[in-house]
Order: structure tokens, then sequence, then C-alpha cells
């Protein structure tokens, strides 16, 4: 395998390629079509004997965790060691169960990932919590800790949760590696607290959105806003430069970072996920992994360095933001709110 692909380590023993294969939108509720198989598990491969190991999923993820098993099968079938790649999970109680939520409930969705993966134990189970209005997370992260302890799950993570909260997990004696969190050029609300936060406590960030579902890329330079965005992912970060002040703010942070692009000879996106790679805490981003399309472009991240000058430049559209404020998810989690109206919220039955 490449060693061209940075790595960062979340506990001793256990280390990530930075830029993690994130499966969601071959998922039964992202992908446009049914996918190949073949073709997926094919890619999938040539990505890991590039050096990117690591791979991001959930339980909710229809039909995920079954492509991944297959893939693992194939590897090991071809002489290829196992744990030379990485899968992390997730464990995502539906909005509906969370007030019924029982440790056997929790044991046997732990289990379905084992066996839809086929491995003996989880790397990293990534927990959520839809609402805090209802009690029980603490408890439920307890079970999982448990389920750890037997050997079920290697390692423990979060995602989505914001500063109160998963302080209250982890002193409650929880051992949380990393968080999953949406980071962005557009979206910093990881620093209004959660960076701090895990300093503090030692975890890493593993973010999610950095490229903005597409949105900070070429393809939006220049362009004429779009009325109704063409997929829910789209809308989800339509939403977010609505706070980040507008279509116009946005633009001009698409030409800062263009600029910077260019004269590194690099892409946009590359420019916006070295900057989030390069903030404090930050282990790995998560980027799509349908097929291998993108290989030579994120290998093309590892070698490229933003200067003071590109920092400030960034900076300096950046202070003109209004938004988005708060805590991690907090917007995706007000009820009746145009972010959490766009939530599926039952998808684990």
């Amino acid at each position: 395998m490449s060693d061209a692909v940075e790595r960062v380590e979340l506990a001793p023993g256990y280390s990530i390629a930075r830029v993690i294969n994130g499966c969601w939108q071959l998922s039964a509720g992202h992908r446009r079509e049914e996918p190949d198989p073949d073709r997926v598990v094919a890619a999938w491969r040539r990505l890991a004997e590039a050096g990117f190991t690591t791979f991001d999923c959930a339980d909710i993820y229809t039909g995920v965790e079954e492509l991944l098993g297959l893939f693992l099968r194939r590897w090991r079938a071809d002489g290829l060691d196992p744990d030379a790649i990485q899968i992390h999970t997730k464990y995502v109680p539906d909005a509906d169960e969370l007030a019924g939520l029982s440790r056997a409930r929790v044991e046997a969705i732990i289990d379905r990932s084992l066996e839809r993966l086929g491995v003996e134990r989880l790397d990293l189970v990534q927990f959520a919590w839809w609402d805090y209005a209802i009690p029980g997370y603490v408890e439920a992260a307890g079970w999982l800790e448990e389920l750890r302890q037997a050997g079920k799950i290697r390692h423990l993570g979060a995602t989505n949760f914001d500063v109160p909260r998963l302080r209250e997990m982890l002193d409650a004696g929880i051992e949380v590696v990393a968080h999953q969190v949406q980071y962005s050029l557009l979206d910093r609300r990881p620093e209004n607290g959660m960076v701090e936060l895990c300093r503090e406590r030692g975890l890493r960030l593993l973010t999610y959105g950095s490229l903005a579902g597409g949105f900070l890329s070429e393809r939006w330079l220049g362009a004429v806003e779009p009325e109704i965005p063409e997929n829910r992912s789209l809308v989800k970060y339509r939403l977010i430069i609505e706070e980040l002040g507008g279509w116009e703010l946005y633009q001009d942070l698409l030409r800062a970072a263009g600029e910077i692009a260019g004269a590194h000879g690099v892409t946009l996106g590359n420019v916006a996920s070295r900057w989030v790679l390069d903030r404090p805490r930050v282990g790995a981003v998560i980027a799509g992994a349908r097929n291998d399309d993108h290989l030579e472009e994120n290998l093309r991240l590892f070698s490229l360095r933003l200067t003071e000058s590109d920092l400030d430049g960034l900076a300096s559209v950046i202070a003109a933001a209004a938004g988005p404020g708060g805590d991690t998810f907090g917007l995706e989690r007000e009820p009746g709110g145009p972010h959490s109206a766009i939530m599926w919220k039952n998808l684990n039955r």
C-alpha cells in the first residue's frame, strides 16, 4: 500500500487514513441507481491499495454494511490482511424507539452489524441520539461500553452530539475516541466549544460535509443560485449557505478558494478539504466513495500545504459570515426548523 496517504492514530495501536471513504451515497436513501456490487468492491479495492484503507458506514445506510462485508470477504479470499482495513459504522436508534430503548435492542443492532460485515469485532461504533428531551443516551452509551468490554466493539465514537451531552458521556466514563461532526469552510460550528472539549479529552474529530455535498467545488463557481436543489443532500447544504449569509458571500468564498487552488495546481475541493484537515483536533475528513473516480485528486491533497497568505484570504471572507451559529448539530435539532425537517429519523427498523 502507498505511504502517500496521511494517517492519524485515534487510540494506541489504531490508526486510520486521514481521508475516510464515505459510503452513505450507496445507501438506498441516497443512491440514484442500484449499485453493481462487483464494480463497487473493485473500486474499494483500488482505494485501499492506494492507502485509503478506512471506510465509514452506518446501520441506517441500507445495504452498505452488506456491501462492505462482501468487500472484506473478497479481500480476505485474496490472502490480504483484514487488519489493514478499518470499517467505522454507527449505532443510530430510531427517534420513535428512544423512550423504550433496551440493552437487548442495542445489542441486537450491534450483532446485526457484526453479521452484515462478517467480522467478530466492530472497529469503531459511532453513537447518535436524535432527541435530548428523551433521556437515556448516557445509559445507552453505557450499554455500548459494556459491549466494547465484551469484545464486540474495539472503539467507541460519537456523532452529532453537542458539547454538554458529549461531556456528560465522557464524565460517565464512556471511552469515546472520536466524534463525527459536520465541519467545512461553510460550517464552522465545531469551533464553538467542541474543538476545545476534544482537546481537553484527547478526542479526534472525524468530519463530514467538508465539501458541502459538492457545493465546495468548481461546478458552482459563478453559478446562478438554484431554485430547487436536485437532492436532499444539496437541500441540506443549501440551507447552510443561507446560514452563512447567502449566495453572494458563498460565491466570494468560492472565488477565494478557487484562486488558492489555481496557485497550487489543485482543485477547489482540495483546498476546502485541506483547510479542514489542518484545523485543531481534526483527525480525518470523510469523502464520498461510490467509486474511485477521485482517487488521484484525493492523493494530491496530501502534498498541498496552505500558506499563511492562503489562510488569511479565506479568513477575510469567513469573517463576513453571519453563521451558522450555535453548537454542533443544533440547527438540525430545532423542532419544526428547516434543517430538522429534512432529517430521516426512523431508518433502523
